[in-house]
């Protein structure tokens, strides 16, 4: 059954698989969803991802990092939604939790985080925050 808001889904079995300690977790791939594992990837919320090949669906497995039994995700949450789109400019970003967590941004050159979209001086729909 295909899910109504996919980067939600994403969100959620990650939140989820991080509250049960699991080593990674497999989700439906898509263009947008490995472009949020990157981002997770290079701010080091996980340890790394890949794309397991399949016949009819491609599978974005994500391997989560944890330090010292703690995980590096401690929160997620969804900001725009498909029934109300979140927009903001570069100078109306928001700051998470004073700097320790990041915003990430869909900008019509792709998905940034915030600190990527305000040194560029570009805005766009607000994804998600995670701390």
């Amino acid at each position: 059954m295909p899910a109504t808001d996919p980067i939600a889904d994403f969100l959620t079995r990650v939140r989820n698989a991080v509250k049960a300690r699991k080593k990674y977790v497999e989700i439906p791939s898509s263009k947008m969803k490995i472009g949020l594992a990157e981002i997770l990837k290079t701010q080091k919320f996980i340890k790394d991802y890949n794309v397991i090949e399949d016949n009819k669906q491609n599978v974005l497995r994500v391997h989560l990092q944890y330090v010292n039994g703690v995980p590096s995700i401690t929160g997620l949450k969804r900001i725009s939604t498909p029934g109300l789109r979140t927009y903001v400019g570069s100078d109306e970003i928001p700051r998470v939790l004073g700097g320790l967590g990041i915003s990430i941004l869909s900008t019509p050159s792709g998905l940034k985080t915030d600190k990527q979209a305000k040194k560029e001086s570009v805005g766009g729909e607000l994804v998600c925050q995670v701390w």
